[in-house]
């Protein structure tokens, strides 16, 4: 264990502490699944993920106040979420894996690898992990605001990211969506694209400015440019494009990304929850409303009109309908989609 953390920061991470522990220059941190139908990212030196960034179980044990379930701010099926405080004083969240489940330690090393390697301001930074016995945790930036879903549709949740939840802006909206555009632009136009495959309102974190912050990239798949390859259906019910649905093994391509982003603006405009167990498709909805020329009626009726211009609503709909085509090559991809977005007025 470790008394104190250099509170330096390179891309939003910390820089190595003095006394961690540390590993061999060329050891690989990080090794990649005998499983064919997996693809996850491998990683070995990075100039942005800092090897020597290990957290002790015992410093984290602490920040949590011995994972207290006072602290909890997220969970899932396999994981908890933990809001911290380290010895230096700096706020985080600690996401805390279940033992024992190997799709979640599979994940693990996946996040760690994505987010320890990527740096941008639309990317939930990694401060750090540990690795102790059976236990695996990530460390993150602590997000003041929690997650979009949150304030979409979970007003209850106040209580997790102290803030008092309003009905956001239709600005505010906006600016999140590029937010999240900008992100899937930067992956999707790297060397050797990341495919995300899990974008959903959850995973959209928020900061003091309401700047969107891309989590949860242990589904994440690097592939060629202009290359798809197969792969076992992932992501969020709801946000799966056509072509995954009746298929238990789907072609990664950046279009799936694009599909979800698509119904994360439906969701973001509407209020609506992409849910599968309403009577209607958030999706054929959308596509019968615009084609009705209904596009105001379908804005989040806790929006504010004042002052709501209706040509940026119908460009806005028509936007989010061009991602959410059945076809996936007739989909923009992301930097056209960034262009578009930015010509919105507000």
């Amino acid at each position: 264990m470790y008394t104190s953390i250099k509170a330096l920061f390179s891309c939003g991470r910390f820089k190595k502490p003095s006394h961690q522990t540390r590993l061999r220059p060329n050891q690989t941190l990080i090794g990649t699944t005998n499983s064919p139908e997996h693809n996850p990212i491998t990683i070995y030196n990075s100039h942005s993920f800092d090897l020597y960034t290990r957290f002790s179980m015992a410093e984290l044990t602490a920040a949590t106040n011995n994972f207290s379930p006072d602290l909890i701010i997220g969970s899932g099926r396999f994981r908890y979420i933990y809001k911290g405080q380290l010895s230096n004083g700096v706020v985080v969240a600690v996401k805390k894996l279940k033992p024992c489940e190997f799709q979640e330690f599979r994940e693990f090393r996946a996040e760690m690898e994505t987010q320890g390697k990527l740096c941008h301001r639309n990317i939930l930074p990694l401060f750090g992990y540990c690795e102790s016995g059976d236990d695996r945790l990530l460390v993150f930036k602590f997000m003041e605001k929690g997650n979009l879903y949150q304030w979409l549709h979970d007003r209850s949740s106040a209580q997790y990211i102290s803030h008092t939840l309003f009905p956001l802006s239709w600005e505010t909206r906006i600016k999140i969506i590029r937010g999240v555009a900008n992100e899937l632009s930067y992956l999707h136009g790297l060397e050797k694209s990341i495919v995300h495959r899990n974008i959903s309102a959850s995973n959209i974190l928020l900061d003091h400015e309401f700047e969107a912050q891309i989590s949860q990239f242990g589904l994440a798949r690097r592939i060629q440019p202009s290359y798809s390859q197969s792969t076992d259906v992932a992501g969020t019910m709801g946000y799966l494009p056509p072509e995954y649905r009746n298929s238990s093994s789907g072609k990664v391509t950046v279009k799936a990304d694009v599909y979800g982003f698509g119904v994360l603006m439906l969701e973001i405009a509407t209020g609506w929850w992409p849910s599968l167990f309403r009577e209607v498709d958030i999706v054929d909805w959308a596509i019968n409303m615009v084609a009705q020329n209904s596009q105001m009626q379908m804005v989040d009726p806790k929006i504010s009109r004042k002052g709501l211009i209706e040509a940026s609503v119908v460009e806005y709909f028509r936007i989010a309908c061009m991602c959410i085509t059945e076809s996936p090559r007739e989909r923009p991809v992301m930097t056209e989609i960034v262009h578009l977005l930015n010509q919105i007025l507000l």
